[in-house]
């Protein structure tokens, strides 16, 4: 809020409680460690008459709009840390914000309570997009596009030692929004209705992490979200009523994940999840001391379609074996396949429906989790060498 061409200090004012939100919202885009003090910083400025706070990494930004009386126009950069402490402290009232132009400093007052804090020109805090007219944009669901990040992201590499993996796939094309994920070892695919088609289909690669922190800002709302990609191509930026948040864009190409996806299978079973996911967890308790190996076994039943049986076992030299049995309904021949529990356990945590489809092609190919009934989300497990276990 430094002075812009007014005399007089710039005085806003606005209530405890929408401060204190506002500066959680865009805390989760504040630099913590950073050659640049700056981006240390939260922007505070005027904006057609609102309260615009504001922070980036330079990886992600947030911004975020709240209701203010404005009786001068301004901006100003401060720490973030500082004074979201201090405003979350402050009783549910009006807080007065004044800037000292000569001291560059920000005063926050509710009340008897006031406190000075040093600022930063903001001139130096760096430019956040907007969503402009010759961006690419796409509208969705905020919910649908919430679940489809948890069912993916998840499945990203963790390192940067192949930046393209680190990111998530997400594909506009006609009226359909896919998101793709993979580190080498499995793949997470989910398809998804865009509000309206697009005129033209785009692929970019999208930070995990930045997409982890779009889904909180998602949080509960319901009214439908812009997904907007620059001109240039290297920042998405997406619209969730009062918030505009920003990611950078990860330079490269995609795996086409098409390919790695098994288009038949020899075996298939239906499995209820919680059952399932129970088993594979307590086996994984054991395969702990043995690289994650969990052996899953399928027995069908003495008939085709008849209910079989899905044996789940782990065994460590140390500790012990462990062995659980969930029926299932069986398709084709009996089989086994070996599986990272923690992979295995990932997946099946993610999907809420009571039935899950395991599908395979013996023990030295991938196997594929989807939803029972849906082929909307596909989820691909490479295999483990069984011997190992």
């Amino acid at each position: 809020m430094e002075q812009s061409g007014r005399d007089g200090p710039v005085n806003v004012s606005c209530l405890q409680e929408n401060l204190q939100r506002a500066l959680a919202q865009v805390s989760r885009a504040v630099a913590t460690k950073t050659a640049l003090p700056v981006l240390s910083n939260v922007l505070l400025s005027t904006d057609d008459g609102r309260l615009r706070i504001a922070a980036t990494n330079l990886e992600i930004g947030i911004t975020t709009w709240i209701g203010a009386a404005i009786e001068a126009d301004g901006q100003i950069t401060v720490d973030a840390r500082l004074l979201a402490e201090f405003v979350n402290t402050l009783p549910n009232d009006t807080v007065n914000l004044v800037v000292d132009r000569e001291r560059l400093s920000l005063q926050v007052q509710c009340g008897r309570d006031k406190a000075a804090i040093n600022g930063l020109h903001p001139e130096d805090f760096p430019v956040i997009p907007r969503v402009d007219g010759e961006a690419y944009v796409a509208t969705v669901n905020p919910q649908t596009l919430r679940e489809m990040i948890a069912q993916v992201e998840f499945a990203a590499a963790t390192d940067e030692s192949r930046p393209v993996l680190a990111g998530v796939l997400v594909r506009f094309e006609d009226q359909t929004l896919t998101l793709a994920a993979a580190d080498g070892f499995r793949l997470a695919v989910r398809r998804g209705q865009l509000e309206e088609a697009v005129s033209e289909r785009l692929d970019v690669i999208v930070p995990a992490r930045a997409l982890r922190e779009l889904s909180r800002i998602l949080g509960d709302h319901a009214d439908p979200v812009q997904i907007a990609i620059t001109p240039n191509r290297n920042q998405l930026l997406v619209r969730v009523d009062e918030t505009e948040f920003l990611s950078r864009l990860i330079d490269g190409t995609f795996p086409d994940f098409r390919q790695i996806i098994p288009r038949e299978f020899n075996t298939n079973l239906d499995v209820g999840r919680d059952a399932f996911l129970n088993a594979v967890r307590r086996a994984g308790y054991f395969a702990r001391d043995n690289n994650d190996v969990v052996l899953i076994q399928i027995h069908a039943g003495e008939e085709e379609f008849m209910p079989g049986t899905i044996e789940v076992s782990a065994t460590a030299a140390e500790r012990g074996s462990s062995q659980s049995f969930v029926d299932a309904t069986i398709n084709g021949p009996e089989a086994q396949i070996a599986f990272n529990s923690r992979y295995l356990a990932d997946v099946l945590g993610i999907l809420r429906q009571g039935q899950v489809q395991l599908a395979m092609n013996g023990s030295n190919q991938a196997g594929v989790v989807r939803l029972a009934g849906s082929d909307d989300y596909t989820h691909v497990i490479m295999p483990m060498v069984i011997g190992a276990n």
